[in-house]
């Protein structure tokens, strides 16, 4: 299974934004239809489950080695985290599809927390398209427990 280090063994190669966008936005779009946001919520944490992350600063990373955009630690209480993504390519993304999806990025999110905290986890994603970001609210419950 792939681990955190293997990211910094590959080369620091850009990928145009077009390329990714026409993949992400376009094709994925085509192929899972009407369940797109599902399947993607579930590609995010079987992601994570491959890349497993030990801290939030790696999971931040983890973002931006990735092109997901710039990941923020917003707060975290007993049962929630807010963290808040963005990327100078979100106000394209919304205006070409104002129903764009980030569950790719809610179910890694919730995952990698899933892992760390040994508690069940789910996050929601909240889109700011005027400011061109979204806000992701992950919940648990500490009676929930993976183990």
């Amino acid at each position: 299974m792939p681990s955190s280090e293997a990211l910094t063994e590959l080369p620091a190669e850009t990928v145009p934004s077009f390329g990714y966008e026409l993949i992400r936005e376009d094709l994925l779009l085509d192929l899972l239809g009407k369940d797109t946001a599902d399947i993607l919520y579930w590609a995010g944490k079987r992601l994570a489950r491959k890349y497993p992350l030990s801290s939030t600063d790696e999971i931040v990373d983890f973002f931006q080695q990735a092109g997901w955009g710039k990941l923020d630690k917003l707060s975290e209480d007993q049962k929630e985290m807010e963290l808040e993504l963005s990327s100078p390519l979100f106000a394209s993304r919304f205006k070409k599809n104002p129903q764009t999806t980030f569950q790719l990025e809610a179910g890694f999110i919730a995952q990698q927390i899933e892992q760390k905290k040994e508690v069940v986890c789910e996050a929601f994603e909240h889109p700011r398209k005027k400011g061109g970001k979204v806000l992701f609210t992950v919940k648990w419950d500490k009676k929930d427990s993976t183990e």
